[in-house]
């Protein structure tokens, strides 16, 4: 390691170097060194070694695939601008990519104490659970668990569901027309079942979107929680500045 890294924890050294061959020199995708190669080729332990992969994994760098190796992310492609309206379809298809959405359950329930104040409904108001897969290229991207009131989308299934994009479905068949959507987002750890849908180890990085839709009438028609790979998902926010 370089002298004019001394005073700062070998790890960090480490992650600095990484980060800037990632940035210079490593395309998207790129299969990076073993451990083992990384040990012999920067003198550091392997815990050392560890320590750096991490975090940048959990800074976006890099994503791992079990049982193949630790791969460069493709972050220059995947920033997503929260300024506008989202859609995954058609994020995907402006990087090239062909989106699919695979609906894994869709049922009737009624609203418990939380999704009744998410939603603004009563308790134990009739709501649609909606459970997504969201891929790209035949490679999960993102899980999302979405709750509508059926008061406002009677009659919907799966059919439906399955014949166009969800704000589509909304505004097409029942005349329900996006005006805003509040979404939030952190960073977390994957864990259970959702690490095994989308293709990760457990405790993989990954981020949790939470999103509210209002119609024109500025009524709730939709509460969303993602969640999205950390190594796939970068997201840019712009801030436009306002006299005072």
């Amino acid at each position: 390691m370089k002298d004019t890294y001394k005073k700062q924890p070998l790890y960090d050294q480490l992650v600095d170097l990484l980060r800037e061959k990632i940035e210079t020199e490593f395309g998207p995708n790129t299969m990076l060194p073993s451990e083992r190669e990384l040990v012999e080729q920067y003198g550091v332990s392997r815990t050392t070694v560890r320590l750096a992969l991490q975090e940048l994994e959990k800074m976006g760098y890099i994503y791992r695939r079990h049982g193949k190796g630790t791969f460069v992310s493709d972050l220059s492609k995947k920033t997503t601008n929260l300024s506008g309206t989202y859609s995954f379809t058609e994020q995907m298809k402006s990087l090239g990519k062909i989106p699919e959405t695979k609906i894994l359950a869709f049922e009737k329930i009624e609203a418990n104490k939380f999704l009744a104040e998410q939603l603004n409904v009563s308790l134990g108001e009739a709501l649609y659970k909606l459970k997504r897969l969201r891929s790209a290229d035949n490679q999960p991207m993102m899980l999302e668990r979405s709750y509508l009131p059926v008061k406002m989308f009677l009659g919907m299934d799966v059919q439906q569901l399955e014949s166009k994009p969800l704000y589509t479905l909304f505004e097409e068949n029942y005349e329900q027309t996006i005006r805003v959507a509040d979404e939030e987002f952190y960073a977390s750890l994957v864990t259970g079942k959702d690490a095994e849908i989308l293709h990760l180890m457990e405790s993989s990085p990954v981020l949790h979107l939470v999103r509210k839709t209002y119609n024109t009438k500025n009524e709730l028609i939709e509460f969303t929680r993602s969640v999205a790979r950390a190594d796939q998902f970068r997201y840019r926010i712009s801030h436009v500045r306002v006299n005072d």
